[in-house]
């Protein structure tokens, strides 16, 4: 009985394949086991998992025909042995000593059920300045806390980093498939369920960027498709946090922040106003909520705040406004862009 399964979906990965499974099998922890599932593809990759599996028992290959990304993760759910699951990428790089010390820190942490670990980017990070910004932010949340009152920000662990007990698939679901980023709906269902996510200090896995990936290449892991998800979930956080449920006020009056907001209004929440930083948007009026500027901000305890200001820096800008202006993350606010 391995103590790792590692979980590893591939679709047409013949130049980044041989890469990723060397890390797996280069790891210092050797009580593994390596699912590889290899989606349809049409290039060489079937045959290269193969020569693996041949030089190596642990690794395992299933050649299925292409159902996507969810449909193959579910499939090595399904015939994973090992109490604990790694998530790998065809086109990552997992360093040596990363199921190590993610399984100690399971193993020391029986309170966590997701354990990540920072990332490093394997992409250009002056080209891609926005998704360099995005890892340096997810490698900024390390403990429960940061995960859970972030997660309607982004997805707060990177998916290909994680490692988590199995048992949480039979409890809470595993994958789904739809109009949405399969691991970020996943994520967000445990954590409504109440398991704690955490991440270890160490750089453990570098974490690619061709233009390829589905994050950037799936209409399924477009920006909008990310409020669509997360708006249905943090509708029914607000349900059970704001003592104000279900009125909220909004602080960004911009065009795109009301478009994003009605996702939200579908889900059960009922926006009285909004509050932005630009004090030229003070004084418009959407139908029966009207923006004012930030400094028109009651004390904390009349009202609960949903920030949607997406640029980093201003939303850096408004967490301090807020902060000073005594209103708690998770108590009197929370972010969500």
């Amino acid at each position: 009985m391995p103590t790792v399964s590692v979980i590893l979906p591939v679709r047409n990965a013949a130049d980044t394949i041989d890469g990723a499974v060397a890390g797996i099998a280069e790891q210092t922890l050797e009580d593994w086991e390596l699912i590889a599932v290899n989606d349809g593809s049409s290039d060489e990759s079937g045959g290269l998992l193969d020569a693996w599996a041949a030089r190596d028992r642990r690794i395992h290959v299933l050649h299925r025909p292409p159902q996507g990304i969810a449909a193959a993760l579910n499939a090595g759910l399904a015939v994973a042995r090992a109490p604990l699951i790694a998530r790998m990428d065809a086109d990552d790089l997992s360093l040596p000593d990363r199921l190590l010390l993610q399984h100690g820190f399971l193993k020391k942490h029986p309170d966590i059920g997701a354990a990540g670990c920072r990332v490093v980017y394997g992409g250009d990070a002056r080209a891609n300045a926005g998704y360099a910004a995005h890892v340096d932010w997810v490698n900024s949340l390390l403990t429960p806390e940061d995960h859970d009152l972030n997660r309607f920000v982004e997805a707060p662990l990177a998916h290909p980093s994680a490692m988590f007990r199995r048992e949480l698939v039979s409890r809470y679901g595993g994958y789904r498939d739809g109009d949405f980023p399969e691991d970020y709906e996943l994520w967000l269902r445990w954590m409504e369920a109440g398991v704690r996510f955490a991440k270890i200090p160490e750089s453990l896995l570098v974490w690619r960027d061709p233009p390829s990936r589905l994050s950037r290449a799936d209409p399924r892991y477009a920006p909008e498709a990310f409020f669509r998800v997360k708006a249905v979930y943090l509708a029914r956080w607000l349900a059970r946090h704001n003592p104000f449920h279900p009125a909220i006020r909004v602080v960004g009056g911009g065009r795109v922040t009301r478009r994003r907001v009605e996702h939200l209004a579908r889900a059960g929440a009922r926006v009285e106003g909004y509050y932005d930083i630009d004090p030229r948007k003070a004084g418009l009026r959407y139908g029966a909520a009207v923006v004012e500027p930030l400094e028109a901000l009651p004390p904390p305890g009349r009202q609960f705040v949903v920030s949607y200001i997406g640029k980093r820096e201003s939303r850096g800008a408004v967490a301090e406004w807020l902060t000073r202006a005594g209103y708690r993350i998770g108590r009197d606010w929370i972010t969500a862009a």
